[in-house]
């Protein structure tokens, strides 16, 4: 797997060379955790309509909000020239720009904020020579990838500027969220490695793992599915569960031509297709859960595929009402945020059923 880090022997716990592994493991754990928030807060955002409230990508001055009143004057000015004003916040005064603002505002100094701890940290590990061997290149992709994020966002917002358009383009959504989410992972599997260097599940884990993967790679086109659903608003149709407008799938699945664009385009569609990913989805983690109860000795393996059992679980329940209470902005922030808590367990899950190495001896 990537990012994978693997060691002639077993290290010793106490060793300096395990101990530095300790502590950037848990350092790229808490910019993992930092990442989370980012997520949930641009989840928000969005709920909220405040992501096209400012209008400059302005990644040094930008730090400080306005701080006076002939600033706040002139953002506001900029954002009256925009579409979403003239077609959905028109007179809404510079009090109601203020508030969409703040939101906004905290999302990009949260971004921040992550580029800042994760620079800052990167640093203080290399300066000290504490950065594990071979970790090197990957941890200064992770910063390139983090640098990457920030101009995808801004991408994404000025999409959001375009002539009769009062958000942003979806497929920029998509591409930003599933960014997001690769970063998250890459820093989680990293840490995970660097806690955990060799496998040790067994050979009668292997069919786990397989189905394990297949609920993964499911559970992630789920999520990406989801930015087409967030960036069409089709959560706010179809508010019934399990059936739309009465039926299974309702007339109108392949409505727009080439066929192609229903996935991204057609509302009726992109929200079936995300519920019909999610429910694969949970029925392979459940199925994983299942094949775990048969063939995994209890231990940290088959805990945590119980934990993503666990997590898809609520997830699922998160969706539904979600859907059925048509997407107030904390379920669907909350929804949002859970997505990640279940990337997280699918990750750890993955990493405690990794083969043994046949140089090293098991851990018990």
């Amino acid at each position: 797997m990537p990012f994978d880090f693997r060691s002639q022997t077993l290290p010793d716990a106490e060793s300096p060379a395990s101990r530095d592994r300790r502590a950037v493991a848990y350092w790229l754990l808490g910019v993992a955790g930092l990442v989370w928030a980012m997520v949930a807060i641009g989840g928000a955002t969005r709920l909220t309509g405040s992501g096209l409230s400012i209008m400059e990508w302005a990644p040094l001055s930008g730090t400080l909000p306005p701080m006076s009143e002939a600033e706040w004057q002139r953002l506001y000015d900029l954002y009256r020239t925009i579409p979403q004003y003239a077609l959905v916040n028109a007179g809404f005064g510079i009090e109601g720009f203020k508030e969409i603002f703040w939101l906004e505002w905290i999302h990009r100094f949260w971004g921040r904020l992550i580029g800042l701890v994760y620079a800052a940290g990167l640093a203080w590990f290399w300066l000290r020579g504490r950065i594990p061997a071979g970790a090197k290149p990957r941890l200064l992709g992770l910063l390139a990838l983090g640098g990457l994020q920030g101009a995808v966002g801004w991408y994404m917002v000025a999409s959001g500027f375009e002539a009769d358009r009062t958000a942003v383009s979806p497929y920029r959504l998509v591409i930003h969220l599933g960014l997001a989410l690769l970063i998250f992972s890459a820093l989680v599997w990293t840490a995970l490695g660097l806690l955990r260097p060799e496998g040790t599940a067994a050979a009668e884990a292997r069919p786990v793992r397989r189905m394990l993967k297949v609920a993964v790679w499911a559970l992630v086109a789920a999520m990406l599915a989801g930015g087409f659903v967030a960036g069409t608003r089709a959560g706010f149709s179809y508010n019934t569960f399990p059936l739309m407008d009465g039926q299974l799938l309702p007339d109108g699945y392949l409505l727009l031509d080439p066929w192609w664009r229903n996935m991204t385009a057609n509302i009726l569609a992109v929200q079936f297709n995300h519920r019909l990913l999610a429910t694969i989805a949970a029925v392979m983690a459940l199925g994983a859960v299942w094949a775990a109860q048969r063939r995994l000795a209890p231990g940290h393996a088959r805990s945590a595929v119980f934990a993503l059992g666990a997590a898809v679980a609520l997830q699922y329940a998160l969706g539904v009402a979600t859907l059925v209470h048509v997407v107030p902005v904390s379920l669907g922030t909350l929804h949002q945020a859970t997505a990640v808590l279940v990337l997280a367990a699918a990750l750890v899950a993955l990493h405690a059923l990794r083969p043994a190495s046949p140089r090293a001896a098991p851990v018990p």
